[in-house]
């Protein structure tokens, strides 16, 4: 028989222990997501990867707020965040800073999540010289905006088998960070 693990014993780290803990390589941009939960749950998700931060972009809620908090459950303290005019501002700079900036979004020729190799400088040639990662994660109804596409190094997108064309924002950064730290984080 299992028995669930109590809070104290799962050795979580304190706020200032996260703060100043190494993290991964990855900042998430949120292209004028309209949700306040998606937002605090992608804080959430960001928390439990230790992702270096998350660039909030237009109409995106920024915290202090009740509704990010509500899903967030204090992420939004522990995780390094700014807001952005523009998301293409926040695209500028990660892209002067070295970042390779992939949007998450159904392209032409965009890249299956589970055939994505961050790793293979042949098949992605801006990989070679990368200090680290970005992924755009789009407005609930628009989905990324164009010219962020049109910016991005490359597109990823989720595989669905369902009637369905799209998954919820939050859903999709969760899946897209957990393949992320899989392939950065897990020896």
């Amino acid at each position: 028989m299992m028995r669930k693990l109590k809070i104290t014993e799962m050795g979580r780290m304190n706020t200032e222990e996260f703060k100043a803990s190494e993290k991964m390589p990855l900042t998430v941009v949120l292209d004028d997501v309209r949700s306040m939960y998606n937002v605090g749950s992608v804080f959430r998700t960001a928390d439990a990867f230790r992702v270096e931060a998350i660039y909030l972009c237009g109409i995106t809620a920024c915290p202090p707020h009740p509704e990010i908090h509500k899903t967030a459950l204090g992420a939004e303290d522990t995780v390094e965040w700014r807001h952005f005019g523009s998301t293409m501002e926040a695209v500028d700079e990660l892209r002067a800073k070295g970042h390779v900036v992939f949007s998450i979004e159904q392209c032409e020729g965009s890249t299956m999540l589970q055939h994505l190799d961050l790793h293979d400088c042949d098949a992605m040639p801006a990989l070679v010289d990368a200090t680290g990662f970005a992924i755009v994660m789009g407005n609930e109804v628009k989905g990324v905006k164009q010219e962020v596409v049109n910016a991005s190094d490359a597109c990823i997108e989720i595989p669905q088998y369902g009637t369905k064309h799209s998954l919820n924002v939050s859903t999709t950064a969760g899946i897209v960070i957990w393949e992320f730290a899989r392939q950065l984080l897990i020896k």
